[in-house]
């Protein structure tokens, strides 16, 4: 049996060793990393409101209440902030009911666990989100996962492998590592077709995507087909916590049946209110103008990677994926980025199937358009000197 220290050493020969990086200071543009300022082209602060004054003045206010809840939801720990916010929720993604969670693994796992258990079936993307897999896997319900963004795999699996019990469709709204969308308005026929429930992983696209910032759904005209909209607070909307929005006897159901939601210590008011403000700040003028911003910097940066080659992968969103494929180049890539100037992580497996390593490159409204052309030229020439393009 190999040590811990044999298995470490292992990752670092293979390129596959992980660190943390340390930044001093707020979530912005740019950040300082080691002492140096960087280009910050790897976060998920989407519209920049990690560091914004509304969410700021909302976090001193939450703070006044108190720097924790004392308890989870059901013994003491519902505050009036929770409610506030999980009706907050509800308004914004257009269902009678929200449920706020801590994160938005602790989401998936607790929503997918609780709906479906034994002689139930999973039908699910086989490029969602880890913590639908970890969820799939909690609940042992039948697991089936077919082909990314095929539907005739989908159809096939819920005519041909139906279950005893309930079935749960489930995906990503927004792809993490590729940035592609799924085919929302596809699935909600299937779902409907074999009596299925559709649950859509929106963590990427909340705050972000469609006319109002509402997600994925509405960008394809399918808000009141899905049956549980996830997605999280700390990406796009700039503070921390997920949520499920659905159905008052669905989100009845998961107070009663959500482990991640009964155990746990719930989150603090300082939390809370800064993700009232950026669903405010969402449905604003100032929000409308920051997803304009975004769409503008996102066509600029992938015009740019487009013309000098990079494969993007089929992004389709703020997320902007450059193919390299082998692990110690994919990390050269990155370091050598890095010394440049510019933050943008490698991603190795177990996060993406070996042979297709990328850099993550990730866009915000707060980019400035002369930063990313620098950036997408530096990217350009290393590309080439490293035999990427």
């Amino acid at each position: 049996m190999q040590t811990f220290a044999e298995e470490l050493d292992l990752l670092r020969s293979q390129g596959l060793y992980r660190s943390m990086r340390v930044i001093n200071g707020a979530q912005g543009s740019h950040v300082e990393l080691d002492g140096k300022r960087v280009l910050l082209l790897c976060s998920n602060n989407y519209l920049g409101l990690a560091d914004h004054p509304a969410l700021r003045r909302a976090a001193v206010f939450g703070a006044a209440l108190g720097t924790g809840s004392g308890a989870s939801r059901l013994v003491s720990g519902t505050m009036a902030l929770h409610v506030e916010l999980e009706e907050r929720i509800a308004r914004f993604k257009g269902t009678e009911k929200a449920l706020v969670f801590n994160s938005g693994y602790a989401a998936n796992t607790g929503i997918i666990s609780a709906l479906v258990g034994r002689g139930d079936a999973i039908y699910s993307d086989k490029l969602n989100h880890a913590s639908i897999v970890d969820g799939a896997l909690l609940s042992r319900a039948d697991f089936h996962r077919y082909p990314h963004r095929d539907m005739a795999a989908l159809e096939r699996l819920l005519r041909e492998k139906p279950g005893s019990g309930r079935r749960l469709i489930v995906t990503d709204g927004v792809f993490s590592m590729d940035g592609d969308i799924a085919p929302l308005q596809q699935m909600v026929q299937l779902a409907r077709q074999y009596d299925a429930l559709l649950m859509v992983d929106d963590a990427h696209g909340t705050g972000v995507l469609g006319a109002t910032g509402r997600g994925t759904a509405e960008l394809l005209g399918v808000m009141d087909g899905v049956d549980i909209h996830m997605g999280t607070l700390g990406k796009g909307l700039g503070s921390c916590g997920a949520y499920a929005a659905a159905s008052t006897e669905i989100c009845d159901y998961l107070v009663n049946k959500a482990r991640s939601f009964i155990f746990s210590t719930s989150l603090p008011p300082a939390v809370l209110a800064p993700s009232v403000a950026a669903l405010d700040l969402v449905d604003s003028r100032e929000g409308k103008e920051l997803r304009d911003r975004l769409a503008a910097n996102v066509a600029l940066f992938k015009g740019r990677l487009a013309a000098a080659g990079f494969d993007t992968m089929g992004s389709e969103t703020q997320i902007v994926p450059i193919f390299v494929g082998p692990a110690e180049a994919t990390m050269r890539f990155s370091k050598e980025l890095l010394d440049e100037g510019i933050f943008v992580q490698g991603i190795r497996p177990p996060t993406v199937p070996a042979g297709s390593c990328r850099l993550r490159c990730t866009i915000m409204a707060t980019h400035e358009a002369a930063d990313l052309e620098a950036a997408a030229d530096t990217i350009e020439r290393l590309g080439k000197k490293l035999g990427v393009i």
